[in-house]
Formats: C-alpha cells, sequence, structure tokens
C-alpha cells in the first residue's frame, strides 16, 4: 500500500470536544432560536458534563457510552467530591441537555451512535405553583413607599410583574417606547418578548398604567441623568442603568419584607398569583396560556390544579360531612 492509501484510509481525527460544544451552543442559539439565558444554563450544565469526563479519562466522544451517561446523572443525584446533591430536577436538566448534545453530534456525524439516547431523566413529581392569596398581593403591591423614587419604581415594577403576568426577564428587558405606546393606546396591550424570542400581546391594566406613568414622570428622568450613557430600559437602578433580574428579586423579597409576607415570594410567585386568580375568576384556560405565553396548554393546565386544591380546602372547612 502506497503512503497516499495510507493517508486516505486514517481516519480523521475527532474534534475536540470544547469545539463541539461550541458548535452545539450555536446550533442552538442560531437553528432553534433559544434564548441567552437558556444557553447559558445548557452551557452549565455541558461544561460539568465535560470535566467530569476529562475527570474519567475520556477526552472523545466515541469513547462515551451508556454507562458513562447514567453515571453521570447518578454522580450529580448523590453528589461527587466538592460538589453538593443536585435536586431530581436539576438532574434531570442536566440529562436533557446532555441528550440533545449526543443526539447532535451523532446527527452531525461527529459519533457513530448516541451513547445518552437510552439514558432518561429521573421522574419529577408535580409541583403545584405557590400562589399568594389575594389580600397577600394588595398588601404586597401597597408597601413601596410613593415618596421616594426607588418606592416609586419599585411600585412600577411590581405593578408589571402582577398585572401582565411577565416573567421577570422580560419585565426587565422592557424599554421606554415600547411601555409608551402601550400607555398612549389601552387597548394595544403590552408587547412582551418571551422565551425563544417569541413576542406575545398581554393588556396594561389601570393600576400598571398609573404605576408606570408616575416612575416615567417622578423617577426615571432622576436616575437616567445619573447614568453615563443613558439608555432606553424602562426600569433603572439607581445608577442610571438598567435594573437587572438579581436586583428586580431583591425588591420583591423586600416588599415581602414590608408586607409581613412570611410565605416564600419570588418574582415568578407574582405570575403565578396572576394566572391562578385569573382561572379563580373564570377566564378560559386557553386565554391565560396565551397571556403567560406557552406553547401548549398542557403547561397551563398545572393552574387549574392549583384552583382545584383551592376547591378542595373550602370544601374541607365548609361542608359539614367532609371530614
Amino acid at each position: 500500500m502506497s503512503n497516499s492509501d495510507e493517508t486516505a484510509a486514517r481516519p480523521e481525527p475527532a474534534p475536540a470536544l470544547p469545539r463541539v460544544l461550541e458548535d452545539y451552543l450555536d446550533h442552538l442559539g442560531v437553528e432553534r432560536g433559544l434564548s441567552a439565558n437558556t444557553l447559558a444554563s445548557y452551557r452549565r450544565d455541558l461544561d460539568r458534563y465535560l470535566v467530569w469526563l476529562a475527570g474519567r479519562g475520556i477526552d472523545r466522544l466515541d469513547d462515551v457510552s451508556p454507562a458513562d451517561v447514567g453515571a453521570f446523572a447518578t454522580a450529580l443525584a448523590s453528589g461527587e467530591g466538592q460538589q453538593a446533591p443536585l435536586a431530581r430536577s436539576s438532574v434531570g436538566r442536566s440529562v436533557v441537555a446532555v441528550r440533545g448534545f449526543h443526539r447532535f453530534t451523532t446527527s452531525e456525524g461527529i459519533t457513530p451512535t448516541d451513547a445518552a439516547a437510552e439514558v432518561s431523566p429521573p421522574r419529577v413529581g408535580t409541583r403545584l405553583p405557590k400562589a399568594l392569596r389575594l389580600e397577600q398581593v394588595t398588601a404586597l403591591l401597597a408597601s413601596p413607599d410613593p415618596t421616594t423614587v426607588e418606592g416609586v419604581r419599585d411600585a412600577a415594577l411590581l405593578e408589571l410583574l402582577y398585572g401582565t403576568g411577565a416573567r421577570i426577564s422580560e419585565v426587565c428587558g422592557l424599554d421606554v417606547d415600547e411601555v409608551s405606546r402601550a400607555l398612549d393606546d389601552p387597548d394595544a396591550g403590552l408587547r412582551l418578548l418571551g422565551k425563544g424570542s417569541k413576542e406575545r400581546i398581554v393588556p396594561l391594566g389601570r393600576y400598571a398604567r398609573d404605576a408606570v406613568r408616575a416612575w416615567l414622570v417622578r423617577g426615571r428622568p432622576e436616575w437616567q441623568s445619573r447614568a453615563a450613557c443613558p439608555g432606553p430600559a424602562l426600569l433603572l437602578n439607581s445608577r442610571g442603568n438598567r435594573l437587572s433580574r438579581q436586583s428586580a428579586w431583591a425588591v420583591v423579597q423586600r416588599a415581602a419584607e414590608r408586607a409581613n409576607i412570611t410565605d416564600e415570594v419570588s418574582p415568578h410567585s407574582l405570575r403565578h398569583s396572576y394566572a391562578t386568580h385569573l382561572l379563580d375568576g373564570g377566564a378560559d384556560i386557553r386565554v391565560v396560556q396565551e397571556l403567560l405565553g406557552h406553547s401548549s396548554v398542557t403547561t397551563t393546565q398545572i393552574y387549574t390544579l392549583v384552583t382545584v386544591e383551592h376547591l378542595r380546602e373550602v370544601y374541607r372547612s365548609a361542608h359539614p360531612r367532609a371530614r
């Protein structure tokens, strides 16, 4: 056999794992349109996976077996080294990321077989969303101090979260121009940019409109003047920059403390409460699905379980034959 024949017969070297990971993340972002937050979550899970493989001396995807993938899931659940055990939901998310990664490498011809095809994420029991009672929401929304710039900003944030059912990232991502259109024409609604860059329009109620107008007139101009490079963001921090999700979470926590709410409260609690209170009020589940931006009504149906549980509580407390 000639040297040229030997060269032709030699298999191509496998691409380095980090490079394959970047190709996969590019695929998720460009072809599937996943959001930056979702991509960051995939990167964290898969970085952990590649580090774990390297610790077992595996540097080629061809060498990964189904047993390796299963052992990775077990290690996440039990904890390994300095790594604390992960919750079942977190393990499931990581396994889903790994399965998608291996499916991609197989479809692209990088590996001949899918090592993760037979490894299923652990089953997670249904966890009902924690919705606040209406009186708790009322106290929460009334807690900011309207005489301070911070209080006016906080009131606008809270009213937007509960009044629209938006995710915290959607509210923090709002710009002034987008909200101004909803303020000028309430019938037009508020445009939100959700997961996967999907847009939806939600009604903006009077309380939210009043709170946002107060912020635009009495608070935002003062804080915007502090920014080195003023931007279009609706909600700002005291330095004039766009309010981060972490800071918004802290706003909700402080409001809960002022309202003397001992239950765990987060920005998502207001989204849960929005959906639950709509269904309690007689809203059609498919309307709530559209308002929440869920791609499937199945996702929204978990809120009907919350309302059924509420009915059970009322029955148990009020009916003489319930116990």
